[in-house]
């Protein structure tokens, strides 16, 4: 028999740029901001799952938040490090070998998208070094095959980055918080055709912190819990597109975000017309646009209208 899991607390560090604060400090900022939320100390977490790609390892914040000897386990899974450390810390839990554990998640990254070192990727540093690293041309052909197949326009891509900007001119903790009109991403400069300069996410720095408890003891930590349904990590698949991936098959497969959302429907008992809003990745416009479908929130090509007719903004019938 599983146990539920809720989610009790949580933390975040200010996103951006925060010149002198290491990307160490800002996830143990999160931690104790997340401990102060749920009314727990460090010492009542019983274990912790963390990482962090360009910031050290996670483990190390013990020394600066406590030696209290918890189990500690560093995730390393590049954009989704964050996300497995959730998946790790909510499966702990389900298990019932512990009450009350925390995820947390940070970074600090450098400035750009050009990759050198690639040989930690499976493929020779000779690869990074002839340029074809620049992770920004994968995303511009994956989204411009999909704007020729399913009648997205590069308004659409547009609507997307300024929805962004909106939303996150509403959020202290966000980066990006003046509002851009959708006139001006498509006039700033090119990248990766068809993904201008602003429909891109910038390397930042932040840190989050989630604490997870029992869902039959969340009562103990808070009025308002969140209860998880479902936490679900999948890898791809062969004819899967794959981001640094020196040549495409010609047998086309779907891509892992498919199988982890069908995974994590069936799991929660639940599906796709359940849902009342999505929060989707979004490295870039295009990618939010093809996860709408993945996720099976609507059919392939739905999303120019939905996106036109702000189907997808607060207060819309399906914001995202």
């Amino acid at each position: 028999m599983t146990t539920e899991v809720a989610i009790v607390g949580i933390g975040m560090h200010e996103f951006g740029r925060t010149d002198g604060v290491s990307g160490m400090d800002q996830g143990v900022v999160a931690v104790r901001r997340a401990c102060a939320d749920a009314g727990v100390s460090w010492e009542d977490i019983q274990f912790a799952f963390g990482g962090s790609m360009a910031a050290g390892a996670a483990d190390t914040m013990v020394s600066l938040l406590g030696l209290t000897g918890l189990q500690f386990i560093n995730v390393a899974n590049g954009c989704a490090t964050g996300g497995s450390a959730l998946f790790s810390a909510y499966n702990t839990i389900r298990s019932g070998v512990y009450d009350l554990g925390i995820a947390i998640g940070f970074d600090k990254h450098e400035r750009g998208a050009f990759r050198v070192n690639t040989k930690g990727s499976g493929l020779g540093d000779w690869y990074g070094a002839s340029g074809l690293a620049l992770t920004t041309q994968f995303f511009g052909m994956k989204i411009n095959r999909y704007m020729h197949e399913y009648g997205i326009t590069q308004s659409t891509l547009a609507k997307v980055s300024e929805k962004a900007f909106r939303n996150g001119s509403m959020n202290p903790m966000a980066w990006r918080r003046k509002p851009i009109s959708e006139e001006e991403v498509i006039n700033s400069p090119m990248l990766s055709y068809p993904l201008t300069q602003y429909m891109f996410c910038s390397p930042g720095e932040g840190g989050v912190a989630l604490i997870l408890a029992r869902a039959d003891k969340a009562h103990l930590y808070t009025d308002k819990p969140i209860y998880l349904k479902a936490a679900v990590v999948r890898s791809r698949r062969f004819g899967s597109f794959e981001v640094l991936a020196p040549s495409i098959a010609l047998e086309h497969n779907a891509g892992p975000t498919v199988d982890a959302s069908k995974a994590a429907f069936e799991m929660a008992g639940m599906g796709p017309e359940d849902m009342d809003l999505a929060q989707l990745q979004d490295t870039e416009s295009g990618a939010e646009v093809m996860h709408m479908a993945e996720n099976g929130f609507c059919e392939h090509g739905e999303q120019e209208f939905m996106i036109q007719a702000g189907e997808t903004e607060i207060g819309g019938r399906f914001p995202v």
